[in-house]
């Protein structure tokens, strides 16, 4: 948690692991290279292919390493980096490599304006700015069937809630009460920060971000389950009255839950 000692670097970035062991030290190569004060956050999902043996080598002074006890799925390794951070602000990266941690640097700016809460960073945006078709595949099909449901459900104009790339002050993530613990905490982080946008008169922008998606052969771990509790996850926080504006103190709680 941030102390009145800690350096107050600018942004905590928060990188879930699990069996990325092809690609974790060039995304984290990647991440380094961002022209931005921060501080890594590595949470790794008790891997089995050497991952932690990997990050357990960096050397790097703003890089830190959290080793889960057992592999506590994604969602909650989320959310044990997002208690860990010491930023001002805090962003979420996969340990893959279809997102461009450059785009951080057009998200802070974004996210620094007095009106935006949170800042999401979206694929469909990057790929009309290209002007080319999201990649189609059964996981475009789905995403977009739950971006349709978002949108109808919270009055949105969100183009990609699935999207990793999630920005905020870190104590508004510390602030949201979160409960999910896989591929649904993307979908209750969207609802929650939509919810409170709106109580607190500001909004959730959405920024162009670059994608270089892969194959379930390559590592792709979503599968169509996800989608469904995707949707049951939207429904919950539409209607039942999200807990949200906490203490950080009350967010570690419910980490191992």
């Amino acid at each position: 948690m941030p102390s009145d000692s800690d350096h107050a670097m600018k942004l905590s970035i928060v990188i879930p692991v699990y069996n990325e062991a092809e690609t974790i030290e060039e995304l984290v190569g990647k991440v380094l290279a961002v022209p931005l004060d921060k501080e890594i956050i590595i949470v790794d999902n008790c891997s089995t292919d050497g991952t932690r043996e990997i990050v357990l080598s960096f050397e790097q002074p703003e890089l830190r390493v959290i080793l889960q006890d057992q592999n506590r799925m994604k969602g909650n390794s989320v959310r044990k980096g997002i208690a860990a951070a010491n930023g001002e602000y805090l962003v979420i990266q996969d340990g893959d490599l279809e997102y461009n941690p450059q785009d951080f640097v057009a998200m802070l700016e974004e996210c620094e304006k007095p009106d935006v809460l949170a800042v999401l960073g979206s694929r469909v945006l990057g790929a009309r700015r290209g002007k080319h078709k999201m990649p189609s595949s059964s996981f475009s099909v789905g995403r977009e069937f739950i971006d349709k449901a978002f949108r109808l459900l919270y009055g949105s104009d969100l183009t990609d809630t699935a999207t990793c790339y999630k920005m905020a002050a870190t104590e508004t993530f510390q602030s949201l009460d979160l409960r999910c613990n896989s591929f649904d905490l993307d979908f209750e982080l969207a609802a929650k920060l939509t919810i409170l946008a709106r109580r607190r008169g500001m909004r959730v922008a959405q920024i162009p971000i670059d994608y270089f998606p892969r194959s379930v052969e390559e590592g792709k771990k979503i599968r169509w389950q996800d989608g469904v509790h995707a949707l049951r996850t939207l429904w919950w926080a539409r209607f039942a009255e999200p807990l949200i504006d906490h203490s950080p103190q009350r967010v570690e709680e419910h980490i191992e839950t």
